[in-house]
């Protein structure tokens, strides 16, 4: 009968341990966890405020005040301005008018 109770604390212990253990890894997994979302929440944020400046590095009056000055880039005159038109290639299968044969 002794026996059966060394052996019985013996794996009540180890069981004991082993549950010590897993939540001291459940914690410090958790704590991992909330340590990530805030460093997604931290990106998030900063990924909002690259959208906002890339939108205002590439506004259009940016751009054309850059090219005027620093380029010294300009509109040509509408004389030398040549307008070309795209000819878009028939689509096979295609039929005239509403469609109807």
């Amino acid at each position: 009968m002794a026996r059966l109770s060394l052996v019985l604390l013996a794996a009540l212990t180890l069981c004991a341990l082993g549950l010590v253990t897993a939540q001291h890894a459940a914690r410090k997994l958790f704590i991992q966890l909330g340590e990530e979302q805030e460093h997604a929440r931290q990106l998030d944020v900063e990924y909002g405020q690259l959208q906002l400046e890339s939108s205002t590095w590439a506004m259009h009056a940016r751009v054309e005040k850059i090219a005027r000055q620093s380029l010294r880039m300009r509109l040509p005159e509408a004389a030398r301005v040549q307008m070309i038109e795209l000819a878009l290639p028939a689509q096979p299968g295609a039929t005239g008018g509403d469609g109807a044969k």
